[in-house]
Protein backbone atom coordinates (compact mmCIF):
# COMPACT_ATOMS: atom_id res chain seq x y z
CA UNK A 1 0.00 0.00 0.00
CA UNK A 2 1.32 3.00 -1.00
CA UNK A 3 0.11 6.53 1.05
CA UNK A 4 1.23 9.82 -0.15
CA UNK A 5 1.48 11.81 2.78
CA UNK A 6 0.55 15.85 2.05
CA UNK A 7 -2.11 15.88 4.10
CA UNK A 8 -2.87 18.81 6.46
CA UNK A 9 -1.44 19.01 10.01
CA UNK A 10 -2.96 16.87 12.56
CA UNK A 11 -2.75 17.32 16.40
CA UNK A 12 -0.43 15.40 18.11
CA UNK A 13 -3.05 14.34 20.77
CA UNK A 14 -5.26 13.03 17.93
CA UNK A 15 -2.61 10.32 17.06
CA UNK A 16 -3.17 7.74 20.20
CA UNK A 17 0.48 8.95 21.26
CA UNK A 18 0.71 8.39 25.20
CA UNK A 19 0.00 11.51 27.25
CA UNK A 20 4.11 11.36 28.46
CA UNK A 21 4.53 11.69 24.97
CA UNK A 22 2.40 14.66 24.55
CA UNK A 23 3.42 16.48 27.60
CA UNK A 24 6.78 16.63 26.69
CA UNK A 25 6.05 17.72 22.96
CA UNK A 26 3.49 20.63 24.45
CA UNK A 27 6.83 21.88 26.64
CA UNK A 28 8.52 21.89 23.78
CA UNK A 29 5.99 23.67 21.82
CA UNK A 30 5.34 20.71 19.07
CA UNK A 31 1.17 20.61 19.04
CA UNK A 32 0.65 19.77 15.47
CA UNK A 33 2.36 16.68 13.44
CA UNK A 34 4.17 17.51 10.27
CA UNK A 35 1.95 15.28 7.51
CA UNK A 36 5.04 12.50 7.91
CA UNK A 37 4.24 12.30 11.31
CA UNK A 38 0.77 12.07 11.36
CA UNK A 39 0.72 9.28 8.23
CA UNK A 40 3.75 7.14 10.39
CA UNK A 41 2.75 7.25 13.79
CA UNK A 42 -0.62 5.64 13.67
CA UNK A 43 1.10 2.65 11.70
CA UNK A 44 3.97 2.14 13.94
CA UNK A 45 2.05 2.21 16.90
CA UNK A 46 -0.44 -0.64 15.11
CA UNK A 47 2.56 -2.34 14.99
CA UNK A 48 2.89 -2.27 11.03
CA UNK A 49 6.56 -2.27 9.19
CA UNK A 50 6.39 1.24 7.37
CA UNK A 51 9.06 2.16 4.52
CA UNK A 52 9.09 6.28 4.71
CA UNK A 53 10.12 8.00 1.64
CA UNK A 54 11.03 11.52 3.46
CA UNK A 55 13.52 14.28 2.80
CA UNK A 56 15.58 15.29 5.61
CA UNK A 57 13.85 18.44 7.62
CA UNK A 58 10.91 16.53 7.12
CA UNK A 59 10.20 15.62 10.90
CA UNK A 60 10.91 11.76 10.61
CA UNK A 61 12.75 11.31 13.61
CA UNK A 62 9.97 11.91 15.61
CA UNK A 63 7.94 10.31 13.43
CA UNK A 64 9.05 7.17 14.37
CA UNK A 65 10.94 8.02 17.25
CA UNK A 66 7.34 8.72 19.11
CA UNK A 67 5.63 5.68 18.70
CA UNK A 68 8.99 3.30 19.24
CA UNK A 69 9.48 5.20 22.41
CA UNK A 70 5.70 4.84 23.19
CA UNK A 71 5.90 1.05 22.68
CA UNK A 72 9.55 0.64 24.35
CA UNK A 73 9.48 -1.97 26.73
CA UNK A 74 12.18 -2.94 29.70
CA UNK A 75 15.27 -4.08 28.71
CA UNK A 76 17.55 -6.71 31.14
CA UNK A 77 21.26 -5.74 30.59
CA UNK A 78 23.22 -5.72 27.65
CA UNK A 79 19.55 -6.30 26.29
CA UNK A 80 17.79 -3.58 23.97
CA UNK A 81 14.56 -3.73 22.98
CA UNK A 82 14.72 -0.98 19.98
CA UNK A 83 17.82 -0.90 17.66
CA UNK A 84 17.78 2.69 15.32
CA UNK A 85 20.47 2.08 12.72
CA UNK A 86 22.22 5.45 11.23
CA UNK A 87 24.72 5.50 8.97
CA UNK A 88 26.65 8.74 10.13
CA UNK A 89 28.05 9.56 14.20
CA UNK A 90 26.47 12.65 13.78
CA UNK A 91 23.21 11.90 12.60
CA UNK A 92 23.24 9.14 15.31
CA UNK A 93 24.11 11.42 18.00
CA UNK A 94 20.94 14.17 16.45
CA UNK A 95 18.53 11.46 16.93
CA UNK A 96 19.88 10.76 20.02
CA UNK A 97 19.32 13.88 21.45
CA UNK A 98 15.98 14.40 19.66
CA UNK A 99 14.47 11.22 21.50
CA UNK A 100 16.50 11.35 24.94
CA UNK A 101 13.33 13.93 26.17
CA UNK A 102 10.50 11.30 25.43
CA UNK A 103 12.87 8.12 26.58
CA UNK A 104 13.25 10.25 30.41
CA UNK A 105 9.48 10.76 30.60
CA UNK A 106 8.68 7.64 30.08
CA UNK A 107 11.53 5.87 32.39
CA UNK A 108 13.82 4.42 29.74
CA UNK A 109 17.55 4.24 28.73
CA UNK A 110 19.11 5.55 25.52
CA UNK A 111 22.12 5.24 23.99
CA UNK A 112 24.22 5.70 20.66
CA UNK A 113 27.09 3.65 19.90
CA UNK A 114 29.53 4.97 17.21
CA UNK A 115 32.80 5.12 16.67
CA UNK A 116 35.41 7.79 17.30
CA UNK A 117 34.92 7.39 20.94
CA UNK A 118 36.06 5.02 23.87
CA UNK A 119 34.16 1.96 24.65
CA UNK A 120 33.68 2.46 28.14
CA UNK A 121 30.83 4.97 28.22
CA UNK A 122 29.01 3.31 25.91
CA UNK A 123 29.14 -0.43 27.00
CA UNK A 124 27.97 0.88 30.73
CA UNK A 125 24.91 2.27 29.47
CA UNK A 126 23.90 -0.86 28.13
CA UNK A 127 24.87 -2.68 31.41
CA UNK A 128 22.19 -0.33 32.98
CA UNK A 129 19.60 -1.58 30.51
CA UNK A 130 19.14 0.69 27.77
CA UNK A 131 16.13 0.35 26.11
CA UNK A 132 17.01 2.10 22.84
CA UNK A 133 20.27 1.91 21.17
CA UNK A 134 21.04 4.33 18.08
CA UNK A 135 23.87 3.11 16.25
CA UNK A 136 26.03 3.20 13.54
CA UNK A 137 27.30 -0.26 11.68
CA UNK A 138 30.56 -0.55 12.29
CA UNK A 139 30.62 -0.10 16.46
CA UNK A 140 27.34 -2.45 16.71
CA UNK A 141 29.40 -5.35 14.96
CA UNK A 142 32.41 -4.70 16.98
CA UNK A 143 30.17 -4.67 20.26
CA UNK A 144 28.29 -7.12 18.92
CA UNK A 145 31.61 -9.09 18.50
CA UNK A 146 32.88 -8.79 21.77
CA UNK A 147 29.57 -9.75 23.47
CA UNK A 148 28.85 -6.48 24.60
CA UNK A 149 25.02 -6.21 23.32
CA UNK A 150 22.59 -8.52 22.57
CA UNK A 151 19.85 -8.02 19.91
CA UNK A 152 17.38 -11.63 20.79
CA UNK A 153 15.03 -9.27 22.70
CA UNK A 154 14.77 -6.60 19.88
CA UNK A 155 11.10 -6.02 19.24
CA UNK A 156 11.80 -2.67 16.43
CA UNK A 157 14.61 -1.99 14.05
CA UNK A 158 14.90 1.37 11.94
CA UNK A 159 17.06 1.89 9.09
CA UNK A 160 17.66 5.58 8.82
CA UNK A 161 18.70 7.18 5.43
CA UNK A 162 19.06 3.73 3.84
CA UNK A 163 19.65 5.43 0.47
CA UNK A 164 22.93 6.86 2.34
CA UNK A 165 24.01 3.50 3.99
CA UNK A 166 23.73 2.13 0.34
CA UNK A 167 25.92 4.69 -0.82
CA UNK A 168 28.23 4.37 1.66
CA UNK A 169 28.74 0.49 1.66
CA UNK A 170 26.69 -0.20 4.52
CA UNK A 171 23.86 -2.54 3.36
CA UNK A 172 25.74 -5.69 4.04
CA UNK A 173 26.59 -4.98 7.91
CA UNK A 174 22.56 -3.74 7.84
CA UNK A 175 22.11 -7.46 6.44
CA UNK A 176 23.93 -9.25 9.30
CA UNK A 177 22.86 -6.91 12.05
CA UNK A 178 18.96 -7.54 11.28
CA UNK A 179 19.72 -11.04 11.11
CA UNK A 180 20.40 -11.36 14.57
CA UNK A 181 16.74 -9.53 15.32
CA UNK A 182 14.42 -11.97 16.05
CA UNK A 183 12.51 -13.10 12.63
CA UNK A 184 9.06 -11.60 14.39
CA UNK A 185 10.88 -7.94 14.68
CA UNK A 186 8.65 -4.60 13.28
CA UNK A 187 11.23 -3.15 10.56
CA UNK A 188 10.93 0.28 9.77
CA UNK A 189 12.47 1.87 6.70
CA UNK A 190 13.30 5.49 5.97
CA UNK A 191 15.36 6.57 2.70
CA UNK A 192 15.62 9.86 0.31
CA UNK A 193 14.29 7.14 -2.63
CA UNK A 194 13.27 3.85 -2.27
CA UNK A 195 14.45 1.99 -5.36
CA UNK A 196 17.55 0.16 -6.42
CA UNK A 197 19.51 -1.20 -3.62
CA UNK A 198 16.72 0.43 -0.57
CA UNK A 199 13.82 -1.91 -2.59
CA UNK A 200 15.47 -4.84 -2.29
CA UNK A 201 16.12 -4.07 1.14
CA UNK A 202 12.15 -3.80 1.76
CA UNK A 203 11.21 -6.68 -0.04
CA UNK A 204 13.89 -8.91 2.09
CA UNK A 205 13.07 -7.90 5.57
CA UNK A 206 9.25 -6.20 5.68
CA UNK A 207 6.09 -7.59 5.79
CA UNK A 208 3.57 -6.23 3.69
CA UNK A 209 4.68 -2.57 4.96
CA UNK A 210 2.68 0.50 4.85
CA UNK A 211 4.60 3.10 2.00
CA UNK A 212 4.44 6.79 2.36
CA UNK A 213 6.00 9.29 0.74
CA UNK A 214 6.84 13.07 1.20
CA UNK A 215 8.29 15.44 -0.20
CA UNK A 216 10.72 15.84 -3.21
CA UNK A 217 12.40 12.64 -4.63
CA UNK A 218 15.68 14.06 -4.03
CA UNK A 219 16.88 17.51 -2.31
CA UNK A 220 15.08 20.73 -3.78
CA UNK A 221 17.76 22.73 -5.49
CA UNK A 222 15.42 24.83 -7.39
CA UNK A 223 14.95 27.32 -4.80
CA UNK A 224 18.68 27.60 -4.45
CA UNK A 225 20.37 30.11 -6.49
CA UNK A 226 23.34 28.41 -8.84
CA UNK A 227 26.41 30.00 -9.21
CA UNK A 228 29.53 28.47 -11.81
CA UNK A 229 32.08 31.05 -11.40
CA UNK A 230 35.10 30.59 -13.64
CA UNK A 231 38.94 31.07 -11.19
CA UNK A 232 42.36 29.96 -11.08
CA UNK A 233 42.85 27.65 -8.29
CA UNK A 234 44.79 30.68 -6.01
CA UNK A 235 42.08 32.90 -6.40
CA UNK A 236 39.86 30.21 -4.71
CA UNK A 237 40.18 30.94 -1.17
CA UNK A 238 39.75 35.07 -0.86
CA UNK A 239 36.51 34.51 -3.71
CA UNK A 240 35.38 31.52 -0.84
CA UNK A 241 36.13 33.76 1.87
CA UNK A 242 33.92 36.63 0.08
CA UNK A 243 31.02 34.82 -0.13
CA UNK A 244 30.81 33.69 3.57
CA UNK A 245 31.56 37.03 4.56
CA UNK A 246 28.66 38.58 2.59
CA UNK A 247 26.22 35.34 3.28
CA UNK A 248 27.32 33.85 6.23
CA UNK A 249 26.90 30.71 7.17
CA UNK A 250 28.27 28.61 4.48
CA UNK A 251 29.18 25.01 3.93
CA UNK A 252 31.99 24.38 1.87
CA UNK A 253 33.03 21.31 0.46
CA UNK A 254 36.35 19.67 -0.73
CA UNK A 255 37.63 16.37 -2.01
CA UNK A 256 40.10 15.60 0.79
CA UNK A 257 40.76 15.56 4.15
CA UNK A 258 44.09 17.55 4.01
CA UNK A 259 42.62 19.88 1.77
CA UNK A 260 39.44 20.68 4.29
CA UNK A 261 41.78 21.20 6.67
CA UNK A 262 44.25 23.21 4.55
CA UNK A 263 41.10 25.69 3.26
CA UNK A 264 40.06 26.02 7.26
CA UNK A 265 43.12 27.25 7.70
CA UNK A 266 43.53 29.67 4.79
CA UNK A 267 40.12 31.08 5.43
CA UNK A 268 40.79 31.66 9.04
CA UNK A 269 43.45 34.19 7.73
CA UNK A 270 40.91 35.78 5.15
CA UNK A 271 39.09 36.88 8.47
CA UNK A 272 36.36 34.31 8.30
CA UNK A 273 36.23 31.69 11.50
CA UNK A 274 36.00 28.08 10.04
CA UNK A 275 36.30 24.63 10.91
CA UNK A 276 37.02 21.24 9.11
CA UNK A 277 34.72 17.97 9.63
CA UNK A 278 36.42 15.15 8.23
CA UNK A 279 36.81 11.52 8.42
CA UNK A 280 40.18 12.00 10.19
CA UNK A 281 39.07 14.23 12.93
CA UNK A 282 37.80 12.76 16.16
CA UNK A 283 34.43 12.24 17.06
CA UNK A 284 34.83 15.34 19.97
CA UNK A 285 36.51 17.39 17.09
CA UNK A 286 33.46 16.66 14.94
CA UNK A 287 30.88 17.52 17.42
CA UNK A 288 32.28 20.65 18.27
CA UNK A 289 32.59 21.96 14.84
CA UNK A 290 28.95 21.10 13.88
CA UNK A 291 27.85 22.63 17.26
CA UNK A 292 29.88 25.86 16.94
CA UNK A 293 28.77 26.20 13.23
CA UNK A 294 24.56 25.29 14.43
CA UNK A 295 25.69 28.12 17.01
CA UNK A 296 26.86 30.81 14.38
CA UNK A 297 30.82 30.90 16.03
CA UNK A 298 32.07 29.42 13.23
CA UNK A 299 30.95 31.10 9.85
CA UNK A 300 32.04 28.24 7.12
CA UNK A 301 32.50 24.47 7.87
CA UNK A 302 34.63 22.80 5.33
CA UNK A 303 33.43 19.48 4.73
CA UNK A 304 34.59 16.26 3.10
CA UNK A 305 31.38 14.21 1.04
CA UNK A 306 31.29 11.54 3.33
CA UNK A 307 31.62 13.80 6.60
CA UNK A 308 28.72 15.75 5.01
CA UNK A 309 26.18 12.90 5.04
CA UNK A 310 26.13 13.91 9.13
CA UNK A 311 25.29 17.84 8.45
CA UNK A 312 21.68 18.20 9.09
CA UNK A 313 21.50 22.06 10.00
CA UNK A 314 18.96 24.18 9.22
CA UNK A 315 19.39 28.13 8.28
CA UNK A 316 22.60 27.70 6.09
CA UNK A 317 22.95 30.38 3.71
CA UNK A 318 25.22 29.12 1.10
CA UNK A 319 27.07 25.67 -0.36
CA UNK A 320 30.74 26.40 -1.83
CA UNK A 321 32.12 23.72 -3.89
CA UNK A 322 35.54 23.59 -3.27
CA UNK A 323 36.57 21.10 -4.87
CA UNK A 324 34.38 20.17 -8.06
CA UNK A 325 31.51 17.47 -7.09
CA UNK A 326 32.40 14.04 -8.28
CA UNK A 327 28.96 13.95 -10.23
CA UNK A 328 25.10 15.27 -10.67
CA UNK A 329 24.17 12.94 -7.66
CA UNK A 330 27.12 14.69 -5.27
CA UNK A 331 26.06 18.47 -6.37
CA UNK A 332 22.54 17.86 -5.74
CA UNK A 333 23.74 16.00 -2.06
CA UNK A 334 25.95 18.67 -1.32
CA UNK A 335 24.12 21.80 -2.59
CA UNK A 336 20.82 20.14 -0.41
CA UNK A 337 22.58 21.59 2.63
CA UNK A 338 20.71 25.08 1.59
CA UNK A 339 17.87 25.91 0.29
CA UNK A 340 15.61 23.56 3.32
CA UNK A 341 12.51 23.70 4.13
CA UNK A 342 11.14 26.37 2.06
CA UNK A 343 13.74 28.83 2.75
CA UNK A 344 15.99 30.43 -0.18
CA UNK A 345 19.73 29.53 -0.62
CA UNK A 346 23.18 30.04 -2.87
CA UNK A 347 25.15 27.91 -4.53
CA UNK A 348 29.02 28.74 -6.10
CA UNK A 349 30.95 26.44 -7.92
CA UNK A 350 34.33 27.16 -8.32
CA UNK A 351 35.25 26.09 -12.26
CA UNK A 352 38.93 25.90 -13.10
CA UNK A 353 39.02 27.72 -16.85
CA UNK A 354 39.81 24.42 -17.90
CA UNK A 355 36.97 22.41 -16.82
CA UNK A 356 34.29 24.34 -18.41
CA UNK A 357 33.18 22.03 -21.20
CA UNK A 358 32.61 19.61 -17.94
CA UNK A 359 30.80 22.10 -15.92
CA UNK A 360 28.27 22.95 -18.49
CA UNK A 361 28.04 18.89 -18.96
CA UNK A 362 26.63 18.91 -15.30
CA UNK A 363 24.43 21.97 -15.53
CA UNK A 364 22.74 20.24 -18.70
CA UNK A 365 22.32 17.16 -16.43
CA UNK A 366 20.94 19.22 -13.56
CA UNK A 367 18.86 21.11 -15.72
CA UNK A 368 19.21 24.24 -13.71
CA UNK A 369 19.35 27.57 -15.00
CA UNK A 370 23.24 28.46 -14.54
CA UNK A 371 26.54 28.87 -17.08
CA UNK A 372 29.85 29.15 -16.01
CA UNK A 373 30.90 33.06 -15.45
CA UNK A 374 33.79 35.20 -14.19
CA UNK A 375 32.57 35.66 -10.64
CA UNK A 376 30.46 38.31 -9.57
CA UNK A 377 30.51 37.84 -5.58
CA UNK A 378 28.97 41.72 -5.38
CA UNK A 379 25.36 40.27 -6.56
CA UNK A 380 25.19 37.87 -3.93
CA UNK A 381 22.64 39.65 -1.58
CA UNK A 382 21.57 37.16 1.54
CA UNK A 383 18.20 36.26 1.66
CA UNK A 384 15.04 38.03 3.79
CA UNK A 385 13.68 35.96 6.76
CA UNK A 386 11.15 33.66 5.58
CA UNK A 387 8.51 35.09 7.96
CA UNK A 388 9.51 39.30 9.14
CA UNK A 389 8.45 39.60 12.45
CA UNK A 390 7.00 43.05 13.75
CA UNK A 391 9.58 44.71 16.29
CA UNK A 392 7.45 45.96 19.04
CA UNK A 393 8.14 49.82 20.57
CA UNK A 394 7.23 52.97 20.14
CA UNK A 395 6.85 54.93 17.33
CA UNK A 396 9.79 53.27 15.47
CA UNK A 397 8.24 50.00 15.51
CA UNK A 398 9.17 48.24 12.28
CA UNK A 399 9.59 44.58 10.56
CA UNK A 400 13.13 43.04 10.51
CA UNK A 401 13.53 42.55 6.79
CA UNK A 402 16.36 40.42 7.58
CA UNK A 403 18.78 39.07 10.55
CA UNK A 404 21.77 36.88 9.64
CA UNK A 405 21.98 34.88 13.09
CA UNK A 406 25.39 33.79 12.40
CA UNK A 407 26.92 36.85 11.86
CA UNK A 408 24.77 38.75 14.37
CA UNK A 409 23.47 42.00 12.17
CA UNK A 410 19.91 42.64 10.71
CA UNK A 411 17.82 44.97 8.84
CA UNK A 412 14.77 46.99 9.93
CA UNK A 413 12.61 48.73 8.22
Amino acid sequence: MTITTDAARVPFSKLGLPPETTRVLHKRGFYEAFPIQAAVIPDVLAGRHVAGRAPTGSGKTLAFGLPIVARLRNAAPLRPTALILAPTRELAEQIMKELVPFTKAHGHWAVALYGGVGYGTQVGALKRGAELVVACPGRLEDLLASGSIELDDVETVVVDEADQMSDMGFLPAVRRIVDRTPAERQVLLFSATLDGPVAALVDEYQHEPVRHEHGPTGPDIASARHEFWTIERPGRVALTAEVANRLGSTIVFTRTRHGADRVARQLAKQGVTAAAIHGGRNQRQRTEALAQFKEGTVGALVATDVAARGIHVDGVSAVVHFDPPEDATTYLHRSGRTARAGASGTVVSLVDPSRRRDAARLIGELEIDAEPTDPDPSSLIAAPADEPAAVEGGPDTGVVKFFNAARGYGFIR
